[in-house]
Order: structure tokens, then C-alpha cells, then sequence
């Protein structure tokens, strides 16, 4: 039996988001070796047919989504309820992350951040909540930061976007009802391409991988707690190195926490 109160993945459908690389890839490989029918979204739709063949017959279904362009986000999820006759749960992972200085940032920078992270998520959350109101349980999870808590050298508008996802979703979560979950994970340095695709000042990735990165927790370590906490319909978790102990220092030591973060090697 399982334990009460925790999710199951056997025979649940799920939607993964920005599941082409990284943590997406990751997360969605998981589920449908725990038995769950998941629907994969992302751009690059050749990594998700891939991803798809490479899964049990019907185990793996793909609709491709474009973040750039939110208003493609009823489309989107109209297809993944479609796909499966339903969801479950929704796993909101798809974004993009930023590399350089604030000053020199070019503000159209800043708002394909906050178009990528933060309006295509909430669009998508919108539209496919009708779906999730109508399971006896279901699950929205928000692949946030610890930027998303914490402000951090190089990364201005990508914090910005992320602290935009924990306004609007600790609000979103008020309003639900409690049998829709509303999970905010926060990684910190997992070793993705994050840093190879990141925007620099003038919207160019950077094309390499950041020190930070490379040395971050492998993305399978990741997904295993990830998964734990969702299971467990918590609130907020923050998954993470030493780097995930700045939440807990915002809080109990933030002048502590500012010089700290002035002298960080965050790239």
C-alpha cells in the first residue's frame, strides 16, 4: 500500500515541460520508469521524439511548445490533456537562464526572461487548470531557483523572473483548493547545459559551461529528491549544495548573506 498522503506515479498523467535536456529530460525519464504516462514539451521536438522512442509503447506522448510565445500556451495544453484523457499532474519546467551584468543588460534581455520563465509559465498554469480541478488529486510543480529566493551576481533578470513564479504561485496556491497540490522546487547548481544556453547582455548564449555548474549536483541525485518532495505535496523545497544554505542565511543572516554573495564566483 502506499503511504497515505504521497503521490504515486503508477499509472498517473503527467505533463513535463522544457523536457528536451537537462532537469525536463531527467524528470520525465523518471516518471515513466515509475510507470507514470507522461507528456513531454519543449521546442526542440527531435530530443522529445527521442525521448518518446525510447520509452515503453505509449508511455510518452509530445507536444511541442515554444515559451517565447505564451499566447501558444491553451493550444499547448489543450493537446496534453488530450494526450492521455487527462492530467494529474503538471510539472511547469521549461525556461531560460541569464549570465551577466545588470548594467549592461540590454532590456530586451530582461524581458525575454521574464516572458520565457515567468508569462509563459502562468500561462500555462491558467490553462490547464481546469483540467487539474477536476482530479480528486492533483499536482502543479514550479521548477523555480534558489534565485528565485535569492538575489545573485549575474543573474538580475533571471531572479527577477523567478521571484515573479513564487508571488504568483504562493498567491494561485491560496485560492485552490486543497486537493490541488501547488509544489515550488528550487534548485540550486545541478551539472545541466543551463549555463551553455544562458543569455548574456546582448541575448547571445554564453555557449560554455560555467564552473558553478560543472561542479553542481549530478541531475540524478536532483530528480531522486525532487521527486520526493512531490510526492510528498510539499509546499517549497530548496534542492541544493552549499549554495542552497543562502535561503536559509536571507533570512537569519542577510547582511551576512550580502557580503558573502559580493565575493561569490557565481560564473
Amino acid at each position: 500500500m502506499p503511504e497515505r498522503g504521497r503521490e504515486t506515479w503508477c499509472g498517473r498523467r503527467v505533463w513535463v515541460t522544457g523536457a528536451s535536456s537537462g532537469i525536463g529530460d531527467a524528470l520525465a525519464r523518471a516518471l515513466v520508469r515509475e510507470g507514470a504516462r507522461v507528456v513531454v514539451s519543449a521546442r526542440r521536438v527531435d530530443r522529445l521524439d527521442a525521448l518518446r522512442d525510447a520509452a515503453p509503447a505509449g508511455a510518452v506522448a509530445v507536444v511541442p511548445l515554444d515559451q517565447s510565445e505564451p499566447a501558444g500556451a491553451t493550444e499547448a495544453a489543450r493537446a496534453a490533456v488530450a494526450a492521455f484523457g487527462g492530467l494529474d499532474t503538471v510539472v511547469l519546467n521549461g525556461g531560460v537562464s541569464q549570465r551577466s551584468l545588470a548594467i549592461e543588460t540590454s532590456l530586451d534581455v530582461d524581458r525575454r526572461l521574464m516572458t520565457v520563465n515567468y508569462l509563459a509559465t502562468v500561462a500555462l498554469a491558467k490553462a490547464v487548470l481546469p483540467a487539474l480541478l477536476e482530479q480528486p488529486q492533483a499536482q502543479l510543480v514550479i521548477i523555480s531557483s534558489v534565485v528565485g529566493r535569492v538575489g545573485s551576481p549575474y543573474r538580475s533578470g533571471y531572479a527577477g523572473s523567478k521571484h515573479a513564479l513564487h508571488g504568483f504561485f504562493d498567491s494561485l496556491r491560496a485560492e485552490l483548493p486543497p486537493r490541488v497540490a501547488v509544489t515550488l522546487v528550487c534548485p540550486g547548481f545541478v551539472r545541466t547545459d543551463v549555463s551553455v544556453n544562458a543569455l548574456t547582455a546582448d541575448g547571445a548564449p554564453l555557449g560554455t559551461m560555467d564552473q558553478a555548474q560543472a561542479d553542481g549536483m549530478p541531475v540524478d541525485v536532483f530528480v531522486t529528491r525532487a521527486l520526493s518532495a512531490i510526492r510528498a505535496r510539499r509546499r517549497e523545497v530548496t534542492i541544493g549544495g552549499r549554495e542552497a544554505w543562502a535561503v536559509w542565511l536571507q533570512r537569519l543572516a542577510p547582511g551576512l548573506l550580502a557580503r558573502l554573495l559580493r565575493n561569490a564566483r557565481v560564473r
